[in-house]
């Protein structure tokens, strides 16, 4: 799995939970129906927003959904599923970007991929899933030659930028490329109309998923000496974030443009979900609104951290109603400095793992379940990632609610699930 848009089934709330889940499994099965069992290790969160779309826009009909047999990843269970041309859209869509990524693993020679022999096969994959995509491209109507494309002009592009490169000349490809998978579901749901703001919406989404996964990723290229484009292009994290703000900005104007039957999941992940996206990588957020400190609160911990959700109220510790009051001062951070000094200890990051040991470590959490089940390593980046079906403390169902005193400007009423939290 991979993706930008993550979210914690817990804030999706018990609909849209079940609704995420279909797009989700209708995807790995697309893939898996079309090109074989191992095809469905290319599943991508990202891609699935064209199964979202595509429903959003057209609503959702029985045929549209079947039921599926157990499962691992569903703890052994049946599911209804999505079905369909979105589905193998965004089976198409994913196939495309996976061989885009396991390309970049090869030119950055991660791991074993360093090695020419397996960066050959590397290479041999990349190609066989550039066809599969393509195929299953051409049953929907798509043309990914536009995503290969993209991909083919994103290496040149990178070999001639430096410090002072426009960073939107690098992720120029990424936004094109998004931008005619987000309009084909227009097409798909057979509402010519949505093409325009759609491809508005799906530019500025592939900006979104580059620049935050050149932020996620900036310490460790630096560690491995790898290529990143703020780094070589001299773009300030401050920038970045400003271009990644308009960008959702602008993302919500786009979708207020477009007719849908039923606009809920697909609002709910395209403003609210990649809004936590962007704290996440920045890291100025936690997930959903722990209690007390809330999110985006804006305080630190001595080592510079956010402080959010764990700040305890007036007068009360780490536990609650504590009646010696909070040991570090009224307002002050729940959690005592790091030991070690302001920075803490120092703990070096992992580097993420090649092809090979990817593959391997994604086949032990699969059929392990550990994917469902517990918080697990990223089998490829090694970033802790959290359990599909595992509590969280996201504490209301509306992340984009002000503890629930008011909410955005938005269209919230269509994400909140019935809670009782005065939103809806």
């Amino acid at each position: 799995m991979f993706g930008i848009v993550r979210p914690c089934t817990h804030r999706l709330g018990e609909r849209f939970k079940t609704e995420w889940m279909a797009h989700l499994c209708g995807l790995c099965l697309a893939l898996r129906g079309d090109h074989g069992q191992l095809a469905r290790v290319v599943t991508n969160y990202d891609g699935l927003l064209a199964s979202v779309l595509t429903e959003a826009q057209a609503g959702t009909a029985p045929a549209d959904r079947r039921t599926a047999g157990p499962c691992p990843l569903r703890g052994m269970r049946s599911a209804s599923i999505a079905q369909g041309e979105g589905a193998r859209l965004a089976a198409a869509v994913s196939l495309v970007l996976a061989s885009a990524k396991l390309r970049d693993h090869v030119a950055d020679r991660d791991g074993v991929l360093a090695r020419a022999p397996l960066a050959a096969a590397a290479r041999t994959v990349a190609r066989s899933w550039d066809r599969a995509g393509a195929r299953t491209g051409a049953a929907v109507g798509f043309d990914t030659a536009v995503l290969v494309d993209a991909v083919d002009r994103q290496g040149g592009i990178e070999a001639l930028a430096g410090p002072g490169t426009p960073i939107l000349t690098v992720t120029e490809p990424t936004e094109t490329a998004t931008a005619a998978a987000f309009a084909h579901t227009a097409v798909l749901a057979g509402r010519p109309g949505n093409a325009v703001p759609l491809a508005e919406a799906g530019a500025l989404f592939g900006r979104l998923a580059h620049l935050l996964d050149a932020v996620e990723d900036q310490d460790a290229d630096a560690a491995s000496g790898a290529w990143n484009p703020l780094t070589a292009t001299g773009t300030s994290r401050e920038e970045a974030r400003r271009l990644c703000e308009d960008a959702l900005h602008g993302i919500r104007l786009a979708l207020k443009e477009v007719e849908f039957a039923n606009r809920g999941l697909a609002h709910l992940l395209l403003v609210h979900e990649l809004r936590t996206s962007v704290d996440r990588a920045f890291g100025t957020s936690s997930c959903g609104h722990a209690q007390g400190g809330g999110q985006g609160s804006g305080l630190l911990l001595a080592d510079g951290s956010p402080a959010a959700g764990l700040l305890a109220p007036e007068g009360n510790g780490p536990y609650g109603n504590n009646p010696y009051g909070n040991p570090y001062g009224p307002g002050s951070p729940v959690m005592p400095p790091p030991p070690g000094g302001p920075g803490g200890p120092h703990r070096p990051h992992k580097p993420p793992r090649g092809l090979l040991a990817g593959c391997a470590a994604f086949l032990g959490l699969f059929c392990t379940c550990q994917m469902c089940c517990t918080e697990h390593e990223g089998p490829w980046s090694r970033k802790k990632r959290d359990a599909w079906c595992e509590a969280c403390d996201c504490g209301n169902c509306c992340p984009d609610c002000s503890g629930c005193d008011g909410c955005c400007d938005c269209d919230c009423d269509c994400c909140c699930d019935g809670c009782d939290c005065g939103c809806s």
